[in-house]
């Protein structure tokens, strides 16, 4: 094997191994070292792994020695420190719009960015996981789509769906096909938002990204551009979307089934749909009852109704009189 090469697979072994084994509070001893090398068919000295570490060193490594009993040496600064990650993991976890498997596969490769002593705290993040999540595990292509389109200042088409009381996927329109001109994406409430121009309404409009099937980039240039730039999309999307906040309880509804899609995109589609009648269903959940819900309950009219606590349904009739 030439020594140059043998070199260079060298220090790519050694800046695995202060990547994936060290820290402040687990130094590798120069044995550790030597060992290592020797498992992956390196032999080397204690002379030249000082040469290899002060390499390392030049290359950008923050490798530092510890002394105490024995000599230690740990890679003191990171790309990403632990905090950081725990953040990144956390907004993982928190997305709506990333389906269950996308987050375990986005959290594995975060995971892979710490030492082996920390991953594990990153990784019980997957299965504590409760939050609501997307189904469409198109989602990733469906966003590069829609860059790609505003890039190249081009339509988009797309089928829309919505559910229904059976929780079923129901596309909107008998299936037609959308043509969007994209002008901006907006995270609210863990959701990912298309506002565009619609060609056919002539009007701007919000899509849900992760209810948006078969999307393609057309060749037809933009269109909305002067319309789009009427808006403050910061403005635009806090009085489109929107958050409730507050003291949580935990909340009956009775629904009409014409409103399931909306219900289960607020809820998310694992939640409960009991039958209540011919035409009707219940529906559990822990909300916040302020003003806004109930404003937001209100707006169904006699499609949502408030079965209990008692408290919060008269909330609302106090509402309705007023």
């Amino acid at each position: 094997m030439p020594r140059s090469f043998n070199q260079k697979k060298k220090l790519s072994v050694l800046r695995s191994l202060f990547l994936e084994r060290s820290d402040e509070t687990h130094p590798l001893t120069m044995k550790d070292i030597i060992a290592h090398l020797a498992a992956h068919g390196i032999p080397a000295e204690r002379k030249s792994v000082y040469s290899d570490l002060e390499s390392l060193r030049e290359l950008g490594m923050d490798i530092r020695t510890v002394r105490g009993k024995t000599v230690g040496y740990y890679l003191a600064s990171r790309e990403f420190e632990l905090p950081e990650l725990k953040l990144l993991v956390d907004a993982v976890r928190a997305s709506k719009f990333i389906t269950e498997k996308k987050s375990a596969q986005l959290i594995k490769k975060l995971a892979s960015l710490a030492n082996v002593h920390d991953r594990s705290s990153l990784n019980r993040a997957v299965f504590v996981s409760n939050r609501v999540k997307s189904g469409n595990e198109d989602i990733y292509r469906t966003v590069d789509a829609i860059h790609d389109a505003m890039e190249a200042n081009v339509d988009i088409s797309f089928k829309y769906f919505q559910w229904t009381h059976e929780k079923k996927k129901e596309l909107r329109h008998n299936g037609k096909t959308y043509r969007v001109s994209p002008w901006s994406l907006v995270w609210d409430d863990s959701n990912y938002y298309l506002v565009g121009y619609d060609v056919e309404a002539n009007g701007i409009r919000n899509y849900r990204v992760d209810k948006m099937l078969s999307v393609s980039v057309t060749d037809n240039e933009r269109s909305g551009g002067e319309e789009f730039k009427k808006y403050d999309i910061s403005s635009y999307s806090g009085a489109v979307f929107g958050m409730f906040g507050g003291i949580p309880e935990r909340v009956t509804l009775s629904c009409s089934n014409r409103v399931a899609n909306v219900m289960l995109d607020r809820f998310g589609s694992d939640i409960p749909l009991l039958k209540d009648g011919e035409d009707r269903f219940r529906i559990s959940a822990t909300v916040v009852p302020s003003p806004v819900f109930l404003g937001w309950v209100l707006s169904f009219g006699d499609e949502v109704r408030i079965v209990s606590p008692e408290s919060v349904a008269q909330r609302l009739e106090e509402l309705k009189n007023k």
